[in-house]
């Protein structure tokens, strides 16, 4: 017959393999979690590596589409409105006045002799252009 000491003693005595595969998956668990996180960390390196990658590229090939050879130029664009605008567009040495509107180009007039000038660049070429050039290309503001 146990007295009333021994129950409590006998217990704790079966307890304590549970605690001990308690402490045990606790330790798991917290290799587990850095197994995590190094895999986070890893694909995060991967992905940013791979981002940088792709910026050094694009930045040694150029961009896709080819600039030289092209027979289509922008001139001049003014907004009418918030979706509604005129440009003015060279196509083979003839200029063009376009209504641009969503869904929808109408030619409003065709000119025989050009009336503006086509910019060497090929677009638009305004203050904010000729700005930005030369931030790019480090040369004093003109």
């Amino acid at each position: 017959m146990q007295t009333g000491w021994m129950r409590p003693a006998g217990a704790l005595l079966l307890l304590l393999p549970s605690v001990a595969m308690a402490q045990e998956a606790r330790e798991g668990s917290q290799i587990n979690i850095m197994a995590q996180l190094g895999q986070l960390a890893l694909g995060l390196i991967l992905v940013v590596g791979l981002i940088f990658l792709i910026g050094y590229v694009m930045r040694r090939t150029g961009p896709l589409a080819p600039r030289g050879g092209q027979q289509i130029k922008l001139i001049s664009s003014l907004p009418l409105g918030p979706r509604d605008r005129l440009i003015l567009v060279d196509v083979g040495g003839k200029q063009l006045l376009l209504g641009a509107s969503p869904g929808r180009i109408n030619t409003l007039h065709a000119f025989d002799e050009p009336i503006a000038e086509v910019a060497a660049s090929g677009g638009l070429d305004t203050d904010f252009a000729r700005t930005l050039r030369g931030l790019l290309k480090r040369e004093p503001r003109q």
